[in-house]
């Protein structure tokens, strides 16, 4: 048995089948040919001096040097005979593109080993655009015994490969080129020079169907040889189509399906699937095997090329005998002709990438941060940072300095008892009696609000992104009690400053503040739950009995001083207050003129000066009441103020540090997903 090899120049010399090539005095030939014989060739250009002509006939892959040589017989211009990929109007060079920018977005988001097959992809997908677009590479696959050898030299028209009884015969992949530049996807698969063939001269070697066709024999994928083995899984990854070869006894072999077919199904437009040896079945066995094999196929989700349906192409033959494999020429012929079969494998593997990434990049639902997750995040920080105590304690403060402006002496008197904070004074016992302050409670809820509004960012979300989304809440919500606090105090100082009225004397009476050392804690996710160690301010005990003990941790609206800044005082508070001197005077006009009469200094008259006195004591009060009547609207919109200041402060603090961080994970998500859908829209397998 001989074969022609396509390492000699012109292919003249043929040599046994299987055998090396004998070492020259060059020491070997390691290309195909190609490149010595275009060397020839300008070297004799060279020499005669003469321009060759604009055209190129083919004399047939037999005849040395025929594809260089003119009509007139001149030689041509040496113009190479490999055309790379070009820019192509079809969809895969949009889904190329896409998935490279979808694995540059996640590098940060996903592992390694998450993105490591679409980077294989696109990586292969380069090294084949770079390489013959003319060419199309096939490779014959089988299990032991399948007569994938016999089938590869029926195509070929020679013996090439060995075959016989010994198992495995075939230890290498062996290929047969039936046009020239084929020698760098040849290279590509790391094929050895000596194990690369041409058909021998004949009617096979100028078929026009299969010129541009690298047929490849594999070894057998279920070879007691491990390296046999990890050849056949390494050549598949890289040829433009695949033949299977199945006999009657192994179609149905598991190793077959689990390993090969069915990971495979979405490359089933570049698969053929041949079921060898049918004149071994006798009758209309034949047909009831394929009939099962195609039962298998469609249960391996590999689509059936059937009806003019794009899919698998599925047939019986002899390759023994020769029955069948007539038409397996005349498809394998239109299939490389139509010379689509790598840009259908690339795209079949960039379908299988995706579904690989579909799990970390499709979401379930609609996620998202909606405005009722941000409205009840601003919510809970408003508690935390005591919004509403501030501003019920501002408006019983404006309340307190309408007293004190517009009371009476004697209560005044009363007040200013109490304040002193004597043993037996009421505030004494207040403070007293009040149960201690928990100085993490206020962090604590900071703490679930950001938990609770990053579960509500991430539901839905694959778990990659989900733990980003997390990740970047609880980094933002770092520092945010120690945040709170001060934007509180500044809000709460505003009105004060803008006013210019607030009491300095209270402003610089510094009541005592503690601070609590706050610690890091975790939340369910694992994550750090972005509480920095810091002061948390606790309002004091004094300012709690005066109205802000309802407020805790975070900030109450509070003045430097401990207590809420003093409001400004309306302008009809001077009137009330001449009128509550007024009473007073009255009452000590009314009291002095009695007390002359009982000592006898004045005479004796009792109804007028007690009308004047009584005056003065009903009209005291009157003012008094009159006054806190007249403030209630005034204080209560003073304390929804005060609330809302502190409101929205805390809403732009939380805002900044911990909505708009998630915000932009989240649309960082956005535009990834946006890119995955890009690979998948012009899917060829529907997946």
């Amino acid at each position: 048995m001989t074969a022609v090899t396509d390492e000699d120049p012109g292919n003249g010399t043929v040599e046994p089948a299987g055998g090396r090539e004998k070492e020259g005095a060059d020491g070997g030939r390691w290309d195909d040919g190609l490149i010595a014989r275009r060397a020839a060739a300008v070297d004799s250009r060279t020499a005669a001096g003469a321009r060759g002509g604009d055209s190129r006939t083919d004399a047939g892959p037999g005849s040395p040097g025929a594809d260089l040589v003119g009509a007139d017989g001149d030689e041509d211009d040496l113009r190479p005979q490999v055309d790379a990929y070009g820019a192509s109007g079809g969809p895969l060079p949009t889904r190329l593109d896409a998935l490279r920018e979808l694995v540059g977005l996640s590098r940060a988001r996903l592992d390694r080993d998450t993105l490591a097959e679409a980077g294989r992809v696109l990586d292969e997908a380069a090294a084949r655009q770079r390489l013959s677009s003319r060419h199309t590479v096939v490779a014959i696959a089988g299990a032991t015994g399948s007569g994938k050898s016999t089938l590869f030299n029926a195509l070929a028209g020679a013996p090439i490969s060995d075959t016989g009884l010994r198992r495995p015969t075939t230890s290498q992949p062996i290929a047969c080129s039936w046009t020239d530049g084929a020698a760098g996807l040849l290279d590509r698969l790391a094929i050895p020079g000596r194990l690369r063939r041409r058909p021998h001269p004949g009617p096979a070697a100028f078929d026009e169907a299969f010129q541009g066709l690298v047929l490849v024999d594999l070894p057998d994928h279920d070879s007691a040889a491990t390296a046999h083995r990890d050849q056949v899984d390494r050549v598949l990854a890289l040829v433009d189509a695949v033949i299977w070869v199945v006999d009657p006894e192994k179609y149905a072999d598991a190793a077959l399906h689990e390993r090969y077919l069915r990971p495979l199904a979405g490359h089933a437009e570049v698969t053929f699937v041949v079921l060898n040896q049918i004149d071994r079945l006798p009758g209309e066995a034949a047909d009831l095997v394929l009939d099962d094999l195609r039962r298998l196929l469609d249960e391996d989700g590999m689509a059936l090329g059937e009806h003019g349906e794009p899919g698998a192409t599925v047939m019986s033959l002899s390759a023994l005998t020769g029955d069948g494999v007539p038409e397996l020429r005349e498809m394998l012929g239109r299939f490389v002709q139509d010379r689509t079969a790598a840009p259908r494998r690339l795209s079949a593997d960039v379908d299988a990438a995706a579904a690989r990434l579909r799990p970390v990049y499709v979401a379930e639902g609609r996620p998202g941060l909606g405005e009722r997750a941000r409205e009840e995040f601003t919510d809970r920080l408003a508690e935390a940072v005591g919004a509403a105590a501030a501003g019920q304690a501002a408006e019983r403060e404006w309340r307190r300095n309408a007293g004190r402006a517009c009371g009476t002496p004697w209560l005044r008197l009363w007040r200013w008892y109490e304040s002193r904070g004597l043993p037996g004074s009421l505030d004494r016992m207040g403070q007293a009696l009040a149960p201690p302050e928990e100085e993490l409670t206020a962090r604590q809820r900071v703490e679930q609000a950001v938990r609770i509004v990053a579960d509500d960012a991430a539901d839905g979300l694959p778990a990659p992104w989900a733990q980003a989304v997390r990740e970047a809440a609880f980094n933002g919500a770092k520092g945010l009690p120690e945040a709170l606090d001060e934007l509180a105090a500044k809000a709460a100082a505003g009105p004060a400053k803008a006013s210019g009225k607030g009491s300095r004397k209270d402003s610089a009476k510094a009541s005592r503040t503690d601070t609590g050392s706050g610690t890091d804690t975790s939340t369910g996710t694992g994550a750090a739950s972005g509480t920095a160690s810091g002061a948390v301010s606790r309002t004091s005990k004094e300012a709690g009995v005066s109205g802000l003990s309802g407020s805790r941790g975070l900030g109450t609206g509070v003045a430097p001083g401990g207590r809420p800044a003093k409001p400004p005082r309306p302008k009809w508070w001077p009137a009330a207050v001449l009128a509550q001197v007024s009473m007073t005077l009255l009452q000590i006009f009314g009291g002095l003129w009695l007390l002359g009469q009982i000592v006898g200094v004045l005479e004796p008259g009792l109804v007028t000066p007690a009308l004047i006195m009584l005056a003065g004591v009903v009209g005291g009060p009157l003012v008094e009441w009159s006054c806190a009547a007249a403030i209630r609207g005034p204080a209560r919109r003073y304390g929804q103020d005060a609330e809302r200041r502190l409101r929205e402060a805390a809403a732009g603090c939380g805002r900044a540090r911990v909505l708009d961080p998630v915000s932009a994970e989240l649309a960082r998500y956005r535009e990834v997903r946006e890119r995955y859908v890009a690979v998948t829209e012009f899917s060829t397998t529907g997946r």
